[in-house]
């Protein structure tokens, strides 16, 4: 004979006005008949919380109560506010119950409005079983049992075996769902516009320089980068199907040059040659001190390398300090082509870099570099006529877009050439992390003699935006703070205002020298 249901009264919530809570009911009344009035379906109308009365604690299932957030009616789940029942609740009566009935859970509804909190709660039955799983599904957490142990509490000493049992398999499930969720959550963003459009161009039989170029000039992708600076610097041609053979040929000629110059005893070298060699293997500890990747051995021997044999196949100007910089980028950009754009400035890529990739890398640095040099060759011969044009063309823009810094700078004694000079041997890879220098560089190749004509807008840009602090300066301190500008902090987004206000100033003084006549 099924016992009769007798209704007892629910634990109050500590204080919360909200509340969630677990009753456990008997296993044993398997055939005890359900109360049409406590069954919620989802073709039914809601019911009201008030409308929802409660079965007896002998019922078969462990149902898990959701109380509303408030006394006024306000309807919320809060994750606090279970968690600190979980763990703070009423153990003592959750173990009482426990011990009586252990079995799996279901999700029950609370009224907690203060007239009901009295009596006891009402189970969704069969029916109702796709609401039971949305409102588990949304508004019931896991307990947070990990919790409970790094803090030190422990499960109640008179929590059986099978509540126990009960609870992790509620956690399994919760964790189950989490995990089947997780693939969305970390799944690939989609691609930008940018991206996509890079996407088209490179997949194309003929790549449209044009339209690379104007690509380019906001920043390219990093997985692109490797081959569209090959492309922009003229090493490969814009027909893609001759990349190979192109790569072939040039990588097969480079070879032959370190044989040539390289590969050979050093009593076959002259003194001029032997000078040369010695200050370039000075140099290369010298380079990118900052960036791990250069303090690697197979990284400097390449480097060495390639620097010496340019050296000796150009002797109009031979090896001049400041080239060992300009290589570092383009030897990171391509390295990194072998790894879908990976930064490899931290060195770690070195343990996964064949010496293969490390040839061919060193090859293609030494067909771009000499190509990048062939624009500004003049920086480098004797008397460097080059540079000295850049630096007196940056004064005079300088001074007539910032004539108060100008006034300053020669009233406190300094001399454009005395910082600016670096600037332009450099190309202000001693002033900018090497990661911001790619991107300075993306908007230089894509413009027709970025290194040269774009590259003094630049640094007038970068010189009259410190203008303020600059003028409040006595020489001491404005010189040792033009020989150490604070960037490290900056990034693509400084760069590209930078970027943005140089070509403001191209377009009001390029190709108008009268302009720059006050």
């Amino acid at each position: 004979m099924p016992m009769a249901h007798q209704q007892s009264p629910a634990p109050q919530p500590r204080g919360l006005p909200g509340f969630l809570r677990r009753t456990f009911r008997n296993s044993y009344d398997e055939d005890l008949p359900s109360d049409p009035a406590l069954t919620v379906t989802p073709s039914a109308a809601p019911r009201t919380p008030s409308q929802l009365t409660s079965q007896s604690n002998n019922s078969k299932d462990v149902d898990v109560s959701v109380g509303e957030a408030d006394d006024d009616g306000e309807c919320g789940l809060l994750n606090e506010s279970f968690s600190e029942l979980a763990v703070n609740g009423d153990t003592e009566v959750q173990a009482n119950e426990v011990n009586k009935h252990a079995t799996p859970a279901k999700a029950t509804l609370i009224d907690s409005s203060p007239a009901s909190r009295s009596g006891s709660v009402g189970s969704f039955g069969s029916t109702g079983s796709s609401t039971k799983k949305q409102l588990r599904s949304v508004a019931f957490p896991p307990l947070p049992l990990e919790r409970e142990e790094s803090e030190g509490k422990n499960t109640p000493n008179n929590l059986h075996a099978a509540a126990a049992s009960q609870i992790q398999d509620i956690n399994f499930v919760s964790n189950t769902r989490s995990a089947n969720i997780s693939p969305n959550l970390t799944s690939k963003p989609p691609k930008s516009y940018k991206e996509t459009q890079f996407d088209a161009i490179i997949a194309s039989n003929l790549i449209s320089l044009r339209d690379l170029r104007k690509l380019a000039w906001n920043g390219i992708p990093r997985h692109h980068r490797p081959l569209a600076w090959k492309i922009l610097l003229g090493y490969l041609p814009a027909n893609t199907s001759r990349h190979k053979q192109t790569l072939t040929r040039k990588r097969s000629e480079y070879k032959d040059a370190m044989k040539q110059h390289y590969d050979i005893p050093d009593d076959s070298r002259t003194n001029s040659e032997q000078e040369t060699l010695r200050q370039v293997l000075v140099d290369v500890p010298r380079t990118a001190p900052e960036v791990p990747l250069f303090h690697n051995d197979r990284i400097r021997r390449c480097l060495s390398r390639l620097l010496y044999i340019w050296a000796m196949r150009h002797p109009a100007s031979s090896y001049v300090q400041g080239i060992n910089d300009l290589a570092t980028p383009l030897i990171s950009v391509f390295l990194s082509g072998y790894f879908d754009g990976k930064d490899c400035l931290s060195g770690e890529i070195m343990a996964d870099v064949t010496d293969e990739m490390l040839e061919e890398v060193e090859a293609d640095t030494y067909w771009c570099l000499t190509n990048l040099l062939a624009g500004i060759q003049d920086h480098y011969t004797s008397d460097q006529p080059g540079m000295q044009r850049m630096v007196m063309k940056l004064e005079e823009l300088v001074n007539r877009i910032d004539a108060d810094l100008t006034l300053h700078l020669r009233n406190t004694g300094i001399e454009f050439m005395q910082f600016a000079f670096k600037w332009m041997n450099c190309l202000l890879l001693r002033e900018f992390r090497l990661e911001c220098v790619m991107r300075l560089w993306d908007t230089y190749l894509s413009e027709d003699g970025g290194f040269e004509d774009f590259h003094v807008y630049v640094c007038a840009s970068f010189l009259v935006h410190f203008s303020g602090e600059l003028q409040q300066m006595g020489f001491d301190e404005l010189f040792q703070f033009m020989q150490n500008i604070p960037t490290d902090d900056w990034g693509d987004r400084e760069v590209e205002i930078l970027l943005s206000s140089a070509y403001v100033l191209s377009t009001l003084f390029g190709g108008s020298e009268a302009h720059l006549n006050v």
